[in-house]
């Protein structure tokens, strides 16, 4: 019987954190100030521990794309998402995505990076469906280095996914009573637990024990194809 399947994006069917891999990325080939490595470290170990908030992660990853255009940081996009983005895509990850697609589930990519800098990796997976954190784009075009609306993180998450729902005319608490949900983050327990069927994959450490109490299903790993779906 089809439902609606969620996944989480970073850690979870990528290795790695899209934003943070990002502004690696891009101190890399000097198009960001050096200055800026050791916040981008910082928040990577604060959002991993469950420490950082939403406004100030998503703020502080929007802040580097301001004063440019989507057109002018369009060309830096391939070579992130072919030399960095792809080899940490896990063939377990396609494989888990395909198990769903082929038994008719509606698939829905949701994460905290933004859309800009996801979209391309939710092709790459062949989702249809994101649901992402939105930069604010000023009159002239170029991104503030600010975001709009709800933030796609934490209790985010599910009053995104809710609103996203409800403008397909479904009813949001049927669906997610029988909807599963894929997430490494303790982040993302809000979603976990307003769904019928959370799934913890490789989980940090407080999700895990939180899975173990909840009795939630665990998957170890996705570097590896995961058992078939029940």
């Amino acid at each position: 019987m089809s439902c609606l399947a969620v996944f989480d994006l970073d850690n979870t069917l990528l290795t790695g954190d899209s934003e943070v891999l990002w502004v690696r990325y891009l101190l890399d080939q000097g198009l960001l100030p050096g200055t800026l490595a050791e916040r981008n470290a910082d928040m990577d170990l604060r959002y991993h521990a469950g420490k950082a908030t939403p406004a100030e992660f998503c703020a502080f990853y929007a802040s580097t794309f301001g004063g440019r255009t989507p057109e002018q940081w369009a060309p830096v996009l391939p070579g992130f998402v072919q030399t960095i983005v792809r080899p940490r895509i896990a063939p377990g990850a396609h494989a888990l995505v395909e198990r769903h697609r082929a038994r008719g589930d509606l698939l829905v990519l949701s994460t905290a990076s933004s859309r800009f800098l996801s979209e391309p990796t939710a092709a790459l997976l062949g989702f249809e469906h994101l649901i992402a954190t939105e930069m604010e784009i000023a009159p002239d075009g170029r991104f503030t280095g600010r975001n709009q609306g709800t933030l796609n993180m934490r209790e985010g998450k599910v009053l995104r996914l809710r609103h996203w729902l409800g403008e397909r005319g479904m009813d949001a608490d049927e669906t997610m009573e029988a909807a599963v949900f894929y997430s490494d983050s303790i982040n993302d327990l809000p979603l976990l637990a307003a769904v019928g069927r959370p799934v913890a994959v490789t989980p940090d450490a407080r999700l895990e024990t939180q899975a173990r109490i909840r009795g939630w299903q665990v998957l170890p790993t996705l570097a590896v194809e995961p058992s078939p779906l029940s």
